[in-house]
């Protein structure tokens, strides 16, 4: 008996893939091989020239290899060095007067222009003299008829010490006395009412108090002016001399008092805003007596002809007051001075071969373009003041000195002893490079 097979059912078959998508995944994958190589071929050729070139330089200068870097340099010299503090400074006049009259009346006369310069004696202008004028005669009427009563009372009082004996009584004579020295206080008297009428008669001519710019008039002619009017008639104030109002840190005052109880007459100099350009010279003249709580300052004032009239009332200005000079400093130009991370001065040297070499210096006082330096240099010897940046220990160099960079103390702004000076804003101000020091 024959066994029946069962018929086999078929097969889920999977269909063949497309053409397509079996060749996108295999593109995909060759792309990302092959970036994959020549990124490492890449790195191979950089690991390869860092090598070779460290390996080249390994006796060079820095990492540059033989190639010599150019620099700029100056000579280090010997010389003075003044050392300035610089402070902000306030110009005020040494006189200044609100003109007013000092007497009642109508203004018929202004005899100035508004902001021209007025001496001393100037007439300003006139008030109606009229009314004083008439006063004055009055008065001196008055003084003629009691000096004619006083004239005739000593007549009869001589007449009586001339008489014969017992002609007149003895209190005839104490009262004829008594009379004359009565008509000599009303004379008196009268003489004082004179005096007075001309005083204000004077005051009728308005004069300038001392000489100065006068400002804009405050009153036009024409009108009843007053003693008692607050604005007057116009303001005067002194330019020539003028005063200069500073201040200096209570650290400073033994330099500038020097252990003496009296100020010194030290010269002072008032440079404009951006310290460009020199305004005028003078000397101290006073300090005050107590320091400012609030800001630990002592206040000082100077004097100035300011004959050019470079200096106007309420300007602000650099003050440049000179304490010391130092002798047989040595002197760079300020740029050679770089600063350290840890703050510390240094210069590069160029020795005779053309090498650079790294020097640490003390700086003693610093100015916008010189410094002096205290200890690490010696005049004659050559500093970098340009190019440092890429200077390290040992490099060689092309060396191009320049006399346009050679130090000078011409114009230089007036710093602190301690190389840290102000600009006009009063923030302090430095000329050291912000290049740090590189190592070895």
């Amino acid at each position: 008996m024959k066994s029946e097979t069962p018929p086999m059912r078929p097969v889920d078959r999977p269909e063949p893939p497309r053409p397509s998508e079996t060749v996108r995944p295999r593109r995909v994958g060759m792309w990302i091989l092959g970036g994959i190589v020549g990124m490492l071929i890449i790195a191979g050729v950089v690991y390869w020239a860092t090598g070779s070139s460290a390996g080249a330089g390994g006796g060079g200068g820095g990492g540059q290899g033989n190639r010599p870097i150019p620099v700029v340099v100056a000579q280090a010299r010997s010389g003075e060095v003044p050392i300035y503090l610089s402070e902000l400074g306030t110009v005020t006049p040494f006189n200044t007067v609100t003109v007013h009259t000092r007497v009642d009346g109508q203004l018929v006369k202004v005899a100035f222009t508004e902001g021209q310069m007025v001496h001393e004696g100037d007439l300003l202008a006139e008030i109606d003299p009229r009314p004083f004028q008439a006063a004055l005669e009055q008065a001196q009427g008055q003084l003629a008829r009691d000096q004619a009563l006083l004239q005739n009372a000593k007549l009869d009082m001589k007449r009586y010490q001339e008489a014969a004996a017992g002609t007149f009584t003895q209190q005839q004579i104490d009262t004829q006395q008594a009379t004359v020295d009565q008509y000599q206080g009303i004379v008196q008297s009268d003489q004082g009412q004179v005096d007075n009428a001309k005083v204000q008669l004077d005051y009728c001519r308005i004069t300038a108090p001392y000489s100065g710019r006068i400002g804009l008039r405050q009153v036009d002619q024409g009108n009843i002016v007053h003693a008692s009017d607050v604005n007057g008639l116009a303001v005067i104030t002194q330019l020539q001399p003028i005063a200069v109002v500073f201040t200096i840190a209570d650290v400073d005052i033994g330099q500038v008092m020097g252990g003496s109880t009296t100020v010194a007459r030290l010269p002072v100099e008032a440079y404009n805003s951006d310290l460009s350009a020199k305004l005028a010279s003078g000397y101290v003249v006073a300090v005050d007596s107590q320091i400012d709580p609030t800001t630990a300052k002592l206040r000082l004032k100077a004097a100035f002809e300011n004959q050019n009239g470079a200096l106007f009332p309420n300007q602000f200005v650099n003050v440049q007051l000179l304490v010391k000079t130092l002798h047989d400093a040595v002197i760079v130009p300020a740029a050679a001075v770089q600063r350290g991370p840890d703050n510390g001065a240094f210069v590069y040297v160029v020795k005779a071969d053309n090498t650079v070499e790294l020097r640490d210096v003390t700086v003693g006082a610093q100015q916008r373009d010189i410094a002096a330096i205290q200890d690490g240099l010696a005049a004659g010897e050559r500093v970098v003041i340009d190019g440092v940046d890429k200077l390290q220990v040992g490099s060689t160099v092309v060396v191009r000195e320049s006399a346009a960079t050679r130090p000078s103390t011409r114009g230089a702004a007036a710093t602190r002893a301690s190389g840290h000076g102000h600009r006009a804003d009063g923030n302090p101000a430095t000329s050291d490079s912000a290049a740090t020091r590189n190592s070895p």
